[in-house]
């Protein structure tokens, strides 16, 4: 029986090639995925290593923020340059490394800032030259000039340094939390650092002048401790850990931070591949579908084949024994493959991403032995599983059919089951899709129990999909009867000549369609909700705010409202306020000057009440604590003051504004001193070009502030989103292709499987070209049913699950993207008419004669 299931493999290879073919995409997806996880894990871990190479022992100083109220507030640490000359008295310690740390925005030499959304990762720190390394710094080797040495110096990574468009000698303008400042470029240098080398930037500084940026006079934030050759770095910690006071100051081994970096990287890369592994999984399971189906058809052309084993002894376990050996040879052929293939993609993804801003490091490419083990059991495995049942259908066959022909069609069996099953899991995903529906929060437990009613639904779709072809099928085959005459009567005929075997076919297109759908609806309705949100109630021409949180200058307002052209520079601040045990935000401006900058909608009061000591608060926080216009309450402003407040209005919630509206006169001082942004408003008839120059050229032209038009902040709410949708498009755009092979597979398996059936229309006087349409109408009937019920299904889920997403976003409705949705339903037409491609050509090219005869 294992020779037969050998010679099965290689007698029908044409006919298991697109089922090959399903496999290897879905093992090439898992293999890929952790590959290239495994790859990008360990360049981060080797690059955290070589980052923390000559580190011994770190010394960590908490940064305390002096919050005096006042603009002069700063940084400041416990670590001073006489605990720095302690640490070198600790026996075992060759050299200590002052480090300060920051970050520093850059604006590139043609003046756009450069990284400015993701200010986090653009690193700032001292440069400290080691005598006994030359006047150098280990951690950042020149590449290029030399290192700082004066405050008006300064040097950059070499990525950085290109991307920004520098040379040696130029002029470098950045900006730290306060105004933009400028120094001359006299080294570039490499860095191993993740951060930097994941697209972040990196400044380097004299220490004197990044104490004086980033911290205070003689302080530090780290200590970098070297130790001799031969010393016990656990024992090494253990001593300046005793030499210095335990407030304020954290002592860690170099290994342990290089351990905890490599860890948090790991987490942070652990996500990627879950989210690539769960795609994996959908294709496969697609895949599923296309192996049960070509095993279904292959068995059922081998009746007689299996019906002669059976006579000549032959037992029912033997026979599936048989076939689930033959399908464990085409999973292991084809998992072999996919391993190839997903080694050459993850190989190409590294510098794909590179190119794209990724950065990351450089290293081997790794391919564990795990990589091989998973791939085969998966590939072997899923495809082992899919043939199980048609293996159990063939070893049902009756020694007596081998006395019948092959043409003699196996018997039909009964939908009442199926129907009855998928009837009950569809009544049952469905009711719960309609229940997560009349929810609002997007809690843990909905969100479960929304993905539940997701998969009973879809999970319905598929068993039930034999019932449901028949009308969508009939509808299609008369508009193809109509416009293709007896080809399409013939094409509609073959497809409904099995409904289980075209149900599965379109399934494998249905799933990849719902989820494209699905994710196509929902991320154009949070898109349009978020865009709404982004300017809502907001009537100013621009927006200025900054980067990274931080504060603005309250001084820049007054020069941005001198500019031509600007007819209001509104300032607005934020503080905290805490009322009646709730928390929320506390937004300060002038109530006359915001009235021209924002049109704010109120259920009582007015915005022209607000006044000193008087608040609106939104409807929102208003329902929490039971407040409503002309109350009173004793509400805690900066975490510090008590204030005796009075409500004179509640107005509906503005995501462009905070939880409640004071003047700027009471909430300023509880913010430090800075403005949370500024709306500015052009004059009337002025033309906006060239406004945000004058406004950009008004704040000093720093890179850490943002200058932003109604349309730039509706691409900002929505730019990160589409991003991600983009990747999830071409993620299971794989899905939809192994659907296509699907379609395929079934209709090279048809004509095969109908090859007297089709020499009979030739010979009665159908021409080639008849025949040719014939497939490609079948094929595309199809597809347009697994497109029909995919979209449908899209629709239904995104429409039930994504109420959830009104708790965090308010104005969120269905948005039905039609022209999308058209373009799905046509692609699903022209992947019918390309799968049959080849089974149509193939069909016509048939010899009359020999197909006749064929037994």
């Amino acid at each position: 029986m294992l020779r037969t299931a050998l010679r099965n493999v290689l007698a029908h290879r044409a006919r298991l090639v697109m089922t090959a073919l399903a496999i290897t995409l879905g093992v090439a997806f898992v293999s890929g995925t952790l590959v290239f996880g495994d790859t990008v894990t360990q360049a981060l871990r080797g690059a955290s290593a070589r980052n923390f190479a000559d580190v011994a022992v770190s010394v960590q100083a908490r940064v305390r923020w002096d919050t005096d109220g006042t603009a002069n507030g700063g940084r400041s640490t416990t670590l001073t340059a006489e605990l720095a000359d302690r640490v070198r008295t600790v026996p075992g310690v060759t050299s200590v490394r002052p480090t300060v740390n920051g970050t520093a925005t850059l604006a590139a030499k043609d003046g756009r800032p450069l990284n400015a959304d993701d200010s986090w990762q653009n690193l700032a720190t001292n440069y400290a030259p080691d005598p006994r390394q030359g006047g150098r710094d280990s951690r950042y080797p020149v590449s290029a000039g030399r290192g700082p040495t004066a405050d008006s110096e300064m040097a950059l990574d070499r990525r950085t340094a290109e991307k920004a468009g520098y040379a040696l000698g130029d002029s470098v303008r950045f900006a730290t939390t306060g105004p933009t400042l400028t120094k001359k470029l006299v080294g570039t240098v490499d860095s191993d650092d993740p951060r930097v080398t994941a697209g972040g930037s990196l400044a380097l500084f004299d220490t004197g002048t990044a104490q004086q940026l980033f911290l205070r006079a003689g302080q530090f934030n780290e200590l970098l401790v070297a130790s001799a050759p031969g010393t016990d770095n656990q024992e090494l910690t253990d001593r300046i850990r005793a030499s210095l006071p335990a407030d304020g100051l954290t002592v860690t081994g170099g290994a342990q931070l290089a351990r905890e970096q490599a860890q948090r990287i790991a987490e942070s890369t652990k996500q990627l591949t879950r989210m690539l592994l769960a795609f994996a999984g959908i294709a496969l399971f697609v895949g599923v579908f296309v192996i049960a189906n070509t095993f279904s058809m292959l068995i059922a052309q081998r009746r007689r084949e299996t019906a002669l084993l059976r006579a000549v002894g032959a037992l029912r376990g033997q026979v599936v024994r048989a076939v689930l050996a033959e399908a464990g040879l085409l999973g292991l052929g084809a998992a072999a493959a996919g391993i190839a293939l997903g080694t050459g993609v993850a190989a190409a993804m590294r510098p794909l991403l590179d190119a794209a801003g990724a950065g990351l490091p450089d290293g081997p490419l790794v391919v564990s032995t795990g990589v091989f083990g998973w791939s085969l059991v998966v590939g072997v495995g899923v495809t082992v599983l899919a043939a199980w049942l048609p293996a159990r259908r063939a070893a049902r066959v009756a020694p007596v059919e081998a006395l019948t022909t092959v043409d003699q069609a196996p018997p039909k069996r009964g939908l009442l089951l199926r129907t009855i099953l998928g009837g009950l899991l569809t009544g049952l995903g469905v009711l719960t899709v309609l229940y997560v529906s009349t929810q609002r929060s997007g809690g843990d437990g909905n969100l479960e129990t929304a993905g539940l009613g997701s998969v009973l639904t879809l999970t319905g779709m598929i068993v039930i999909a034999p019932l449901l072809s028949r009308p969508v099928v009939r509808l299609a085959g008369a508009v193809a009867t109509r416009l293709f005459g007896v080809s399409g009567r013939l094409a509609e005929e073959n497809t409904l000549r099995n409904p289980r075997r075209t149900a599965a076919t379109a399934s494998a297109l249905m799933i990849g369609l719902t989820l494209v759908t699905g994710l196509t609806v929902t991320g154009s309705s949070t898109d349009s909700a978020l865009e709404a949100a982004a300017v809502r109630g907001l009537t100013a021409d621009y927006k200025v705010s900054n980067a990274t949180g931080g504060g603005i200058d309250a001084a820049l307002a007054a020069k941005v409202a001198e500019v031509p052209g600007v007819a209001e520079a509104v300032p607005v601040a934020e503080s905290s306020l805490a009322a009646r045990g709730q928390g929320g935000t506390l937004t300060g401006a002038d109530p006359q000057r915001l009235a021209k900058v924002f049109d704010l909608e109120f259920s009582s009061g007015s915005l022209a009440d607000v006044g000193p000591g008087r608040v609106a608060l939104s409807a929102q926080l208003a329902r929490a604590t039971g407040l409503s216009k002309g109350d009173t309450f004793q509400g805690t402003l900066g975490f510090r003051d008590d204030r005796r407040l009075t409500v004179v209005g509640v107005y509906r919630p503005n995501p462009n504004l905070g939880d409640a509206l004071g003047t700027l006169d009471d909430v300023l001082p509880y913010a430090r001193g800075t403005l949370d942004g500024i709306l500015v408003k052009a004059a009337s008839g002025r033309a906006t070009s060239g406004l945000e120059q004058g406004v950009r050229a008004a704040l000093g032209n720093s890179p850490l502030l943002q200058v932003r038009d109604r349309e730039q902040l509706t691409k900002a709410q929505s730019g990160e989103d589409g991003a991600m949708l983009d990747m999830m498009y071409g993620l299971l755009g794989m899905t939809v292709l192994i659907g296509v092979l699907g379609v395929v597979n079934t209709m090279a398996m048809s004509v095969f499987e109908r090859t007297r059936e089709i020499g009979l229309l030739r010979a009665i006087g159908l021409d080639g070209r008849g025949v040719r349409r014939m497939v490609r109408l079948e094929s595309v009937v199809i597809s347009l049913f697994g497109a029909v019920l995919g979209i449908g299904t899209g629709i239904f889920l995104a429409w039930g699950c994504g109420s959830l997403s009104r708790a965090s976003l308010p104005g969120y409705e269905l948005v039905l993207p039609w022209a999308r949705l058209a373009l799905f339903l046509l692609l699903g037409l022209v992947a019918g008419g390309l799968a049959a491609l080849w089974p149509a050509r193939r069909a016509a090219r048939l010899d009359v004669l020999r197909a006749i005869a064929a037994q």
